[in-house]
């Protein structure tokens, strides 16, 4: 099932399947659009909202896995969740928000009795930089810092743009020891090579301090995005007014901007973007290992490794309890994807 269909996000992933061959049930809570696009691809559909408790559990009933695709996660992910739990349905998603993450993992031990896989994040922001992340600490076994950098995209979606806006904060998670902590917007900046020189990037409050950690054990996470100095000296005034931008008049105000952005990139904007993550590992002696991952646009790249991690599942490629991709499916996954390639930038060497 692919919950969410009628979205941005929804939509592409099932003309993928279509394309793919693939049986999919398309579900959401729009009548008109769900009606639409399953007519256009011949898929069966059905409405049911993730309030509608008895209504979810007999939709998931006859489904093995479910592709959740509808946002915000901080309100979705947890009753859909809990819906897979009660019908041994596996879990999958593709949002890439810190608390979803460490909600999820909550429902660790109930998912491994039920024999259910929770992955949450199979699409760009964590798929591809999770096993990016597993690839740089295999090749620097005693690494003791990781750190991510995300080159700037040209284009997001309204609900990456929404997710954005949730996401502004008074200071930024990173790892230090082992545990997660809290340090000012920027205070933390570095420069990542995305494949034009020497960026200045700025951190960022992403999944990865806990996704990668997970994935690798290496204490010391930190995740930054490419960021011009207008951008940072704004996400820097952000931060200042992070808490009453919470309050209800500041959020029906950015719901009302949000929803005038347009609803995802086109086909020709996003056939002409690259996306590129960088991973710098390092060890307690300063030698570092760093690697570039370059893939295509971030909607089309999540299209089909969510698709991907869906099909391994059904074919009984999964581990039980809460995963990340690179955990279950090996650092090289990424490069199965066509326009995927890694490089290595530095080999263990002193810097």
């Amino acid at each position: 099932m692919i919950y969410g269909a009628s979205g941005f996000t929804g939509r592409l992933i099932a003309s993928r399947a279509k394309a793919q061959g693939h049986d999919v049930v398309l579900a959401g809570r729009s009548v008109d659009r769900l009606e639409s696009l399953a007519g256009s691809l011949g898929f069966r559909w059905q409405t049911v909202g993730l309030d509608d408790r008895p209504g979810l559990e007999k939709a998931l009933r006859d489904v093995e896995a479910v592709l959740h695709v509808a946002g915000p996660f901080t309100e979705t992910a947890r009753p859909m969740l809990e819906a897979c739990l009660r019908t041994d349905t596996h879990y999958l998603d593709v949002t890439g928000e810190l608390m979803v993450f460490q909600d999820l993992h909550r429902s660790d031990s109930e998912a491994r009795s039920r024999g259910v896989m929770v992955m949450p994040g199979v699409g760009f922001v964590m798929l591809a930089s999770d096993c990016l992340a597993a690839y740089v600490a295999a090749k620097l076994p005693d690494a003791q810092y990781l750190r991510l950098g995300f080159s700037h995209p040209e284009y997001f979606s309204r609900g990456t743009l929404k997710t954005m806006i949730s996401l502004v904060r008074e200071r930024v998670s990173i790892r230090r020891g082992g545990r997660l902590t809290l340090v000012p917007i920027g205070r933390l900046e570095r420069t990542f090579d995305y494949g034009e020189g020497p960026r200045m990037s700025t951190a960022v409050n992403w999944a990865d301090v806990y996704t990668a950690y997970y994935t690798t054990g290496i204490p010391n996470i930190e995740v930054y995005a490419e960021a011009a100095v207008l951008e940072r000296s704004l996400y820097q005034l952000g931060s200042w007014f992070a808490e009453p931008m919470r309050l209800a008049p500041w959020q029906w105000l950015l719901e009302l901007q949000a929803n005038a952005w347009p609803e995802g990139p086109s086909h020709a904007e996003r056939a002409a973007e690259r996306r590129v993550i960088v991973a710098e590992a390092e060890d307690r002696w300063r030698r570092q290992f760093r690697a570039r991952l370059s893939t295509p646009d971030g909607y089309n790249f999540t299209a089909i490794a969510a698709l991907a991690v869906a099909q391994r599942v059904l074919d009984g490629e999964y581990r039980t309890g809460f995963q990340t991709p690179a955990s279950v499916y090996g650092p090289d996954f990424p490069l199965l994807i066509e326009g995927v390639h890694r490089e290595d930038l530095l080999e263990n060497s002193w810097t």
